[in-house]
Order: C-alpha cells, then sequence, then structure tokens
C-alpha cells in the first residue's frame, strides 16, 4: 500500500529537504564552506563526520538509497552538534549486485584506500575525533581498516557507526515489523522512493541468506527478481519518523560523548 507522505508535519518534511540556513545551524556542510571556515573552527574543536553510502539497486527506489540516508542523518547529526560534516563517499562494496544496471562497485582494495586517504587527510588538517556514519553493510570491511588505521594514528579517535542497526535504531525497526531487510520498507523513506513509481502490495517472502551468499551476480538477479530481500515494501511515514527520530538521537549521542581520553 503506498502511504500519503504529506501526514508528516510540513515543517518535519522541510527540515529534512531544505539545505541549512543562518537560522538553522548553517555552515557544517563542507560543501558551503570554505578551507578558512574550517581552520578557524579546528582551533575549537576536533570533531567531524563522514558519511559512507553505496550506489546499488534497492528494487523500487532510489539506487542512492544507503548515501542518502548516510548524508542526511550525518548532516542532521552535525547539525545539532555544530561541526563539519563532509560530502557521502557514494561508491562503495557491492560486487553482488553487478547484474543489476547503475549499480556501481569498488574493489574491496580500492576502496580501502581511499577510505585510508580521506581518513590520512583528516587527520592531517587537525581532526582528532571522526565519526563515519555508514549507510550500506558491504563497506564493513572498512571497520576492520579503522582499527588497523588509528593503531598507525596514535592520538586520532574514530568511531565507525552502522547507522541502520545501531542498538536503539533497530530495536525501533523491529518493534515495527520484524521482517526488514534490503530494498524493503525499512529503507523506503520519503527522500529515497521515486515519483510516480507504485510499490507492490503485497509482503515478499524472506530470501535464503545462506543461498544468496553463494551466488554470483547474474544468478542472484534471478533468485532477488526485484532486488527486495523480504518484506512488504512500504510502511506509514509516521512510522518511518519514529525510526528516523531515534537514529537521529542515537547517532548524536555517539557524536557527543564516549571518547577515548588521548594521552
Amino acid at each position: 500500500m503506498v502511504h500519503d507522505s504529506r501526514r508528516i508535519s510540513n515543517r518535519e518534511i522541510k527540515m529534512r529537504e531544505s539545505p541549512p540556513t543562518a537560522a538553522h545551524h548553517s555552515s557544517v556542510r563542507i560543501s558551503e564552506m570554505n578551507w578558512m571556515m574550517v581552520e578557524e573552527y579546528l582551533k575549537r574543536d576536533d570533531r567531524c563526520v563522514l558519511p559512507l553510502g553505496s550506489t546499488e539497486q534497492h528494487a523500487y527506489l532510489s539506487l542512492s538509497v544507503d548515501s542518502i540516508l548516510a548524508e542526511r542523518l550525518a548532516t542532521e547529526v552535525a547539525e545539532l552538534a555544530g561541526v563539519p560534516v563532509f560530502p557521502v563517499l557514494a561508491y562503495g562494496i557491492t560486487p553482488y549486485f553487478r547484474a543489476f544496471p547503475g549499480t556501481i562497485t569498488l574493489r574491496v582494495e580500492t576502496y580501502m584506500s581511499v577510505v585510508c586517504d580521506i581518513l590520512g587527510a583528516l587527520a592531517e588538517h587537525g581532526f582528532k575525533r571522526i565519526l563515519i556514519v555508514n549507510g550500506h553493510g558491504g563497506n564493513t570491511p572498512a571497520q576492520g581498516l579503522v582499527g588497523e588505521w588509528m593503531a598507525d594514528h596514535p592520538g586520532i579517535r574514530v568511531k565507525f557507526h552502522n547507522w541502520w542497526n545501531a542498538p536503539k535504531t533497530w530495536a525501533e525497526v523491529q518493534a515495527i515489523d520484524p521482517v526488514a531487510s534490503h530494498a524493503s520498507w525499512m529503507e523506503n523513506f520519503p527522500w529515497t522512493r521515486l515519483e510516480k513509481i507504485k510499490m507492490p502490495s503485497e509482503q515478499k517472502p524472506e530470501v535464503d541468506i545462506n543461498h544468496l551468499r553463494q551466488l554470483d551476480p547474474k544468478a542472484l538477479r534471478v533468485y532477488l527478481q526485484d532486488g527486495n530481500w523480504g518484506g512488504i515494501y512500504q510502511r506509514s511515514d509516521e512510522e518511518m519518523m519514529k525510526i528516523w527520530r531515534v537514529a537521529v538521537q542515537e547517532t548524536v549521542e555517539l557524536l557527543n560523548s564516549g571518547w577515548a581520553k588521548v594521552d
């Protein structure tokens, strides 16, 4: 069933679709700052937020779902905390979806090198507490990289946050509907769905994850059909905003507290 997104308050939608203004936590997006503004910021704080996304099939939703959600969440959190947020890294590790047109994947070694170079640049400029907001499960090899990278860069702290399955956010998802998976309702927000695209009304059976992991890209496409891994395709926007508010608050808390002391 397709739900009317107008049921969310106009103010709530506007806040999430409009770029920040001077009256609303201005100048936290790196794209809206110059180097002098960043240098001035680093005199008073050493935190920043880096979102990681992906460009891959999400059934009837945008190919940029993971990037849209990671960057939007990272930006809202950065606005609340008053720290810079960098543009999303929009390409990730997603070789299994290569048979779906529009999907772009990087090799693991390429991805690791890119993330490593970004972290190195941030550290060189003076950012010592970096929160990575990751929106794609395939990017998790970078989580192991972070530990290795910090061991080689004493004095720099990096938190790797898979926002969608963080404890409080995932608990909220499960409370609404335990059948939640890739390209299902749990990724269907007002800003990830496409205009004039009608969602199927039925609930798709859950895929066999163990079987799925053994398939090559072409066989995987045949098995998945539209790309949804199981569950209904859309729930009410009220339920989705409930999840979003929990995710924002959980991530703000992570950014504002719990940083290990640097000796």
